[in-house]
């Protein structure tokens, strides 16, 4: 009986063993059948670089915007606190440390789960199986993918410490709302960063890997206290926390960070240069993102120029009569209907066919196109919200534009153009750091940025560098009196005029005449030299302003004046840090230059603040600081400017429609444009002091006669005090009994380019503008 038995036991035992063996070959075949085509973990080895964020920095440090395709911040394990680090081992893989990749119990426990299943519905998996499939494998819940997964893991154990298994986890796993790893979930719900994350937060954060959108705090707050505790409480088991710690995080009020994007919309002209700059130095990896980009804007006076721009354009909508009601069927502002295809994203005035306030539509014909606007979208020109039928009526005359022609005969989506756009530059003239940058009223990604892509003529705002070139040739100075004849048209006769006065009272006549004695071309070259970078030409239309520059180039050659005569170029980004915390080297320069003396530069800036004081430009002295700068009206006032500047800060402001229509009656640039100069300016010196612009030497004081320029006698009542160049005073003194000219004694200036005559406009009239004094006709855009 026992040798029967023991014969028995012998031959199960054999059984066993080619049991065991067969096993063993078959789990050697599945495995040699499955690796076959595995990923390589060396991949995460040589270097995790997954989708990160791109932040793009005000000059304080502020976030102004975040570039990405995955929202991810990748932080080193040393940037994540212990508490979180615990948090997340306690709701996930407590034993991460100990196994070696693999939980066998947990496998076991998935295993009966989903055989009584029928079906995949439990994972078990440790977390180093969930960096595994994160980042080697797809999301596939089938035995293949987990027998896959369970050969990687192991793997990837033997390839890389348990702190890069759990850094790869931590920053690579979805936490809701689109965030992407801890770093950008910490920001997000509470405001801080991974590091700062106390023993609640943590536990919050670590309860949301299960499934981030049910627990997710901000949709379900008692969801997510519920699975926070649960969290806390596998930290008390496993002995992370203790008692007192766990009773206290168990007791904590949820509090979350303001729901927000945690940046602004203030400045995408600046994030779209920014990403223009980040793709012509990294390539492929700017996609990628991880870098972070710091830029000169200046976060209050950013918003200040923004709201400045939508200001002023409020007040020229309301000068013009641009708001609703728009019941007119004729405007000479938007011209007759028109006819025809209508380019895309041009504006083209069309008559109302249709008015839907139940949908919220206006149909407008457009030519051969009917545009159907979506007034809920028009929040610039329907600030009050009025239905559609209390917008307009069928038959009244629109402005709108199409971004595409309808492929059939239904109506496309389209956008009103019932106003003109504007742009502001703003920079500080020693540094040359651009402190805002607006090119829209709008201000939305895409958009048409008009401050550094928009050329259009400065009119008279170019003045200052003929009168520059002219001052620094010494052949003329701020007293000089200027012979000239009467206007082609008769509005102002033959007369005499000083050189301060003419710039102060725009007189084209005026700049007319310098032009021709000082030489186009050296105009030219000075105005290079100072910043203007835009084609211009030796013609007489030079002298007003006829070639077309855009705002950053006039605030830029501006601030050549206000620094004191040294060019330099623009500068919007200061420094770029790579994901690998490595600065980027930005492209070089152009060098700075000294254009002009600082005694001539001292000199344009005293006749530029004529302008603000007795020129065309008063309207700017309700500031009450030391101002210079200068208005540009072109013909038909097609285009409006104001540049101007403090010791502080240089401003150029632009209005006007796109395709270059008449701003209307009674527009200019000391009305138009100069407002949303003040406006930006009193934002930006608000409670700073008031300072004078330094004389620095080489500049002479002297009594003068009005009347002729020279030395004023001793005894002379009406002498003024006028600035000159070291070496270019009079020294002749005035003979007695000469009248000053009639120009220079005018109580209130004849400035040409506010010429207006006739009465103020009607809805249906809006648009007439008389010329604007004596100027030749300009080229055309």
């Amino acid at each position: 009986m026992l040798r029967r038995i023991a014969h028995w036991l012998k031959r199960l035992a054999l059984i066993a063993v080619a049991l065991s063996a067969l096993g063993a070959v078959g789990v050697f075949a599945v495995i040699r059948y499955h690796e076959a085509d595995l990923p390589s973990v060396e991949q995460l080895r040589a270097g995790y670089a997954p989708p990160q964020v791109t932040r793009v920095l005000a000059r304080d440090g502020s976030l102004l915007a975040s570039l990405f395709t995955e929202r991810r911040t990748v932080v080193p394990l040393a940037e994540v606190s212990d508490v979180a680090k615990l948090a997340f081992l306690a709701a996930e893989d407590a034993s991460f440390y100990e196994h070696q990749g693999l939980d066998y119990f947990g496998m076991l426990r998935a295993l009966v789960a989903n055989l009584r299943a029928g079906r995949t519905v439990q994972g078990g998996s440790t977390i180093t199986q969930q960096v595994v499939k994160n980042l080697l494998l797809d999301s596939e819940r089938t035995y293949r993918r987990k027998i896959r997964e369970t050969i990687l893991a192991r793997r990837l154990e033997q390839h890389l410490t348990k702190d890069e298994i759990f850094a790869l986890y931590l920053n690579h796993i979805y936490l809701g709302h689109g965030r992407y790893g801890i770093e950008e979930a910490a920001r997000f719900y509470f405001g801080k960063k991974a590091k700062e994350l106390t023993l609640p937060e943590a536990a919050l954060l670590a309860g949301l890997v299960a499934s981030p959108e049910r627990y997710s705090p901000r949709k379900n707050p008692a969801g997510a206290a519920e699975r926070r505790r649960y969290v806390l409480g596998q930290m008390s088991q496993k002995g992370f926390v203790t008692p007192e710690l766990h009773q206290e995080a168990s007791e904590a009020p949820l509090r979350l960070a303001p729901a927000s994007e945690g940046e602004s919309e203030l400045a995408p002209e600046v994030v779209a240069h920014v990403s223009k700059l980040l793709e012509s130095l990294a390539g492929e990896r700017a996609r990628r993102g991880g870098f972070t980009v710091t830029t000169t804007i200046d976060p209050a006076v950013q918003a200040a120029a923004r709201g400045a721009v939508r200001k002023n354009l409020l007040r020229y909508a309301e000068r013009q009569k641009l708001e609703p009601p728009h019941t007119a069927t004729k405007r000479r502002l938007f011209g007759a209907p028109f006819e025809g295809a209508p380019r895309p994203h041009h504006a083209v005035a069309g008559k109302v066919v249709r008015v839907d306030d139940k949908a919220g539509t206006i149909d407008v014909l457009l030519g051969s196109v009917i545009g159907r606007v979506q007034l809920s979208h028009e929040e610039r020109f329907n600030p009050k919200h009025v239905p559609p039928s209390e917008f307009t009526k069928e038959g009244a005359l629109l402005r709108a534009s199409v971004p595409a022609l309808p492929e059939g005969d239904e109506p496309v989506a389209a956008r009103l153009e019932l106003g003109p756009e504007s742009a502001l530059v703003a920079i500080e003239p020693r540094s040359r750091h651009v402190l805002a940058l607006v090119g829209s009223y709008e201000g939305v990604a895409g958009g048409l940025d008009r401050a550094t892509r928009a050329r259009r003529q400065p009119g008279s705002a170019f003045k200052p560098f003929v009168y520059g070139y002219a001052l620094h040739g010494k052949r003329f100075t701020a007293a000089t009196l200027l012979d000239l004849p009467a206007s082609r048209d008769g509005k102002l006769e033959a007369r005499k005029i000083s050189v301060r006065t003419a710039l102060a009272r725009s007189d084209n006549a005026a700049a007319e005449r310098l032009l021709t004695e000082v030489g186009a071309e050296g105009v030219v070259s000075w105005s290079r030299a100072a910043g203007i970078e835009s084609k211009l030409e030796p013609t007489p239309s030079l002298a007003l302003g006829a070639y077309e520059i855009t705002p950053l180039e006039a605030a830029n050659a501006y601030a050549t004046f206000a620094s004191g005569g040294e060019f330099a170029a623009p500068v919007l980004v200061t420094k770029i840090v790579g994901p690998d915390g490595k600065a980027l080297s930005l492209p070089a320069p152009p060098p700075s230059r000294r254009v002009m003396g600082e005694d001539e530069a001292y000199l344009i800036t005293h006749l530029l603040t004529s302008v603000v004081k007795e020129g065309t430009a008063t309207r700017a002295l309700a500031l009450g600081r030391p101002l210079a700068g200068k208005t540009g009206t072109t013909n038909e006032a097609k285009d409006a400017w104001f540049v101007g500047y403090s010791t502080d800060l240089v401003c150029a402001v632009w209005v006007g429609f796109d395709d270059a229509l008449p701003l209307g009656w009674g527009e200019s640039g000391a009305t138009t444009a100069l407002p949303g100069f003040i406006e930006l300016m009193k934002a930006a010196h608000d409670k700073k002091p008031a300072t004078d612009f330094p004389r620095p030497a080489g500049i002479v004081a002297v009594r003068i006669d009005p009347a002729s320029g020279l030395l004023a006698r001793a005894d002379q009542d009406d002498a003024r005090e006028e600035l000159f160049l070291e070496g270019t005073a009079p020294t002749e003194v005035a003979d007695a009994g000469v009248d000053a000219p009639a120009e220079v004694d005018a109580g209130t200036p004849v400035d040409p380019e506010a010429m207006q005559a006739g009465p103020p406009p009607t809805e249906s009239d809006a648009g007439v503008s008389p010329e604007a004094g004596p100027s030749p006709e300009l080229p055309p855009f």
